[in-house]
């Protein structure tokens, strides 16, 4: 790899252990190193302002924000940056959600030893990398829509919608979420009853539950 400039890898996980271990499979080959690290998905779109990195690796289960949406976040600041999810999850509604947010490949954590080096040179290359079983799932998925003659279903919520039912799951007062997110106390109600309105449903706990279904926070 010599006169080829390194991949310069920001690394986003809310578990120290796991950061570290991943950080060693990363720094210990040719043309990879990584240049920052994040303990949840909203710094770790802080980190991409600030900082010059040409791949993201992101877990998707973190607090405040979670990987998908800080994917999200990360396409729109960063058009040209390649991201990664490496999760524990083998789940079909989050692999499609990933490919929507931007991500260009999904990496199971319980064979990142064996495929995490893979997808990044593949990420780096414009090509996308997935594990065996997401790529059943989205020819499943596309021959399922071809029969049915669906487009692609609208989302449910809008993004910032997504961002303050996150956080309302995680506890928040409305007070606290304005903070978060620089916007009004008053705009935070209004988004929660636009929540509940959409998702029919009545309370704080039913919304938490909701979060949970969805995978934007952990139980």
């Amino acid at each position: 790899m010599t006169g080829t400039p390194e991949i310069r890898i920001l690394l986003a996980d809310d578990h120290a252990l796991v950061r570290r271990g991943v950080r060693l499979i990363l720094d210990g080959e040719p043309g990879l190193r990584v240049v920052a690290e994040a303990g949840d998905g909203a710094e770790a779109v802080e980190m991409v302002r600030t900082r010059e990195v040409d791949l993201a690796v992101l877990d998707i289960g973190m607090p405040r924000m979670t990987g998908i949406q800080a994917a999200r976040e990360m396409s729109s600041l960063r058009p040209g940056l390649r991201i990664l999810m490496l999760t524990m999850y083998d789940n079909d509604q989050y692999f499609f959600q990933a490919l929507k947010a931007g991500a260009c490949g999904y990496v199971l954590k319980s064979v990142a030893d064996r495929d995490l080096v893979a997808a990044c040179r593949a990420a780096m290359r414009g090509e996308s990398f997935l594990y065996p079983g997401a790529v059943t799932a989205l020819i499943r998925n596309y021959l399922d829509r071809a029969r049915l003659g669906e487009d692609a279903e609208e989302e449910i919520l809008t993004a910032r919608e997504e961002e303050v039912l996150k956080l309302v799951a995680e506890g928040q007062s409305s007070k606290e979420i304005a903070e978060t997110l620089f916007i009004s106390v008053k705009t935070v109600q209004r988004h929660r009853a636009n929540l509940l309105g959409k998702l029919g449903l009545r309370d704080r706990l039913a919304l938490t539950r909701y979060a949970i279904r969805s995978g934007l926070i952990e139980p």
